[in-house]
C-alpha cells in the first residue's frame, strides 16, 4: 500500500512514533527513524523494519526545535533515500505543572520541540513535496490540545497550535496535492503515561481503558493513504473528547 514511498518519522525510536515506523514499514514504505537522544533505540528499530519487511530503514539524529539541524536532517534524508514523501512529526515533550509556578523555560521548551518543531519539519519537506507533486504531513497533536488540561498548559498549547498549524498547511498546500492532517491522541500506554494506570482519569475514558501505540498507528496509516482526506483532526482517544 505503501510501496515506493519514503516516510520521515520524528520521535520515532519509541513508543506511538516506533509503532508508527513499523507500521509504516509493514505496507512497503522505506522508513526515516528520528530520535533525539536515543541511537541504540532508533537503531534497533531500523534493524526490526528490516528483517521483517526487507525495506530501507535508517536512524538520524536531530534537535527538531531547531531551524539548521532540521534543514540537515532533511537534507541528509533526500541524499539517502531521493525523496520524503510521508511526514510524520511525532517529537514531544513534557515540562508539566501548574501555571502559576511555572518557568519560561518550561513554556519555551515544550512550545519549541511541539510545536517549532513540526514547523520546521514542514518547512523543509514542503520543496521536495512540490518538487514531487504530492506529500502527506501527518502531525501528531493530543486531546489534551482539543480540551485542556490542567497543569499542562505548554503541552494543550502547542498541542491545540498544531490543529492550526494543520488546518493552515492544509489550505496552503492543497492546490499542489500536498496533504496535511492530524492525529489526536488520548491516553495511549507510553514511557510517558505509566504513572497514569491507576490514575482517576481513566474512569472518564468511556471505552475503560488506556489506548495502545498500534491503534496511533493504524490511524496514521489510514491518513498516509486516505487521497481525499486533509485539514482533519482524527481523535484516537477511547471517546474522551467527544
Amino acid at each position: 500500500m505503501l510501496n515506493g514511498k519514503v516516510a520521515l518519522v520524528t520521535g520515532g525510536s519509541r513508543g506511538i512514533g516506533a509503532a508508527i515506523v513499523k507500521k509504516f514499514a509493514a505496507l512497503g514504505a522505506d522508513v526515516a527513524v528520528v530520535y533525539a537522544g536515543n541511537e541504540e533505540a532508533a537503531r534497533k528499530v531500523c534493524e526490526e523494519c528490516i528483517a521483517a519487511w526487507g525495506v530501507r530503514a535508517r536512524a538520524y539524529r536531530c534537535d527538531v526545535s531547531s531551524f539548521s539541524q532540521t534543514r540537515e536532517l532533511v537534507a541528509a534524508v533526500k541524499a539517502d533515500f531521493g525523496t520524503v514523501n510521508i511526514l510524520v512529526n511525532n517529537a514531544g515533550i513534557t515540562r508539566d505543572g501548574l501555571l502559576a509556578m511555572m518557568k519560561e523555560e518550561a513554556f519555551d521548551s515544550v512550545l519549541d520541540t511541539n510545536l517549532k518543531g513540526a514547523f520546521n519539519m514542514i518547512r523543509h519537506c514542503t520543496p521536495l513535496f512540490l518538487r514531487s507533486r504530492g506529500g502527506c504531513v501527518i502531525n501528531i497533536s493530543s486531546v489534551s490540545g482539543l480540551m485542556g488540561n490542567a497543569g499542562q498548559c505548554n503541552y494543550a498549547a502547542s498541542k491545540a497550535g498544531l490543529v492550526g498549524l494543520t488546518k493552515s498547511v492544509a489550505r496552503e498546500l492543497a492546490p499542489k496535492g500536498i496533504r496535511c492532517n492530524a492525529i489526536a491522541p488520548g491516553f495511549i500506554r507510553t514511557d510517558m503515561t505509566e504513572q497514569l494506570e491507576n490514575n482517576p482519569l481513566m474512569s472518564t475514558i468511556p471505552l475503560g481503558t488506556m489506548g495502545e501505540p498500534e491503534d496511533v498507528a493504524e490511524a496514521a496509516a489510514y491518513l498516509a493513504c486516505a487521497k481525499y482526506v486533509t485539514g482533519e483532526v482524527l481523535r484516537v482517544d477511547g471517546g474522551i473528547a467527544m
